[in-house]
């Protein structure tokens, strides 16, 4: 299990969770070996650091991807193991998106 259960009736709610599975759960990359692989390309950061797959993303961190030919900046609003589709996008907010 990834870190700490709190408990919630959605889902159960935990205080850190690794890199590649959050970007699975909260739809931002579909695959977690889609997510590990950009991870392992360096395109990741967490709070302005490289973050590696297996990185521990907690509630408050600010995670910038590299999508080809723009940077996306996301601030974590809660984790979850488990979130149905139309509320994946409850977990993050999306801070900046910028062309390069």
């Amino acid at each position: 299990m990834d870190g700490s259960i709190l408990g919630s009736s959605e889902g159960k709610r935990v205080i850190g969770m690794r890199l590649d599975k959050f970007l699975k759960v909260s739809r931002i990359i579909k695959r977690r070996t889609l997510a590990k692989e950009v991870a392992e390309q360096g395109r990741i950061k967490i709070n302005g650091n490289q973050a590696k797959a297996s990185s521990i993303l907690s509630i408050g961190d600010e995670l910038t991807i590299q999508f080809g030919q723009k940077i996306v900046t996301f601030k974590i609003n809660d984790i979850r193991e488990t979130v149905k589709k139309d509320e994946a996008e409850t977990l993050y907010t999306l801070v900046k998106e910028e062309k390069i």
